[in-house]
């Protein structure tokens, strides 16, 4: 795995390595690529990951603070499709639900699924179009992709 400069870490208390199994069941081009007992630390390990080729750090050991919104994940979505399998896969086990596209998996994680356009939406200079876009976003929880593109264009119901 390439260093990189800047990589997320996530700190768990104890699932990091079920965590990271979890996520790289999800995404293609994913997989774990080292799990490390840290000498001289209890049962703290390190989990070494990879999703859609980005890597990523996990960590567990006691004592951490627990996951909130200020920090997701933001996954980009070609299509409905990719929405659909991205959310329900993400909520399995005991994730939750919230609103604008958000969830919690079941260890916490903040994640955006997202349609991969829906941030120009919101940056578009027809301020017209990015407000209808923003309020079709607002009403949703898990995106639909047609009524937020009806929307946007000014053809929804």
């Amino acid at each position: 795995m390439t260093i990189q400069k800047i990589t997320p870490f996530l700190w768990y208390s104890t699932e990091a390595e079920e965590a990271a199994a979890f996520y790289t069941s999800i995404f293609p081009d994913s997989r774990v690529v080292r799990v490390t007992s840290v000498p001289s630390a209890g049962a703290t390990k390190v989990v070494e990951f990879v999703l859609f080729g980005q890597p990523f750090i996990a960590m567990s050991s006691a004592g951490n603070d627990p996951f909130n919104h200020a920090v997701s994940l933001l996954v980009n979505c070609a299509d409905q499709a990719e929405v659909d399998r991205y959310w329900d896969a993400l909520l399995e086990g005991g994730g939750t639900p919230d609103a604008c596209g958000w969830l919690r998996d079941r260890f916490g994680v903040s994640w955006q699924i997202a349609p991969a356009d829906v941030i120009a939406m919101m940056a578009d200079p027809d301020r017209e179009k990015a407000r209808r876009a923003a309020e079709a976003m607002m009403k949703m929880v898990k995106f639909d992709v047609a009524a937020l593109k009806a929307a946007y264009a000014g053809t929804a119901d």
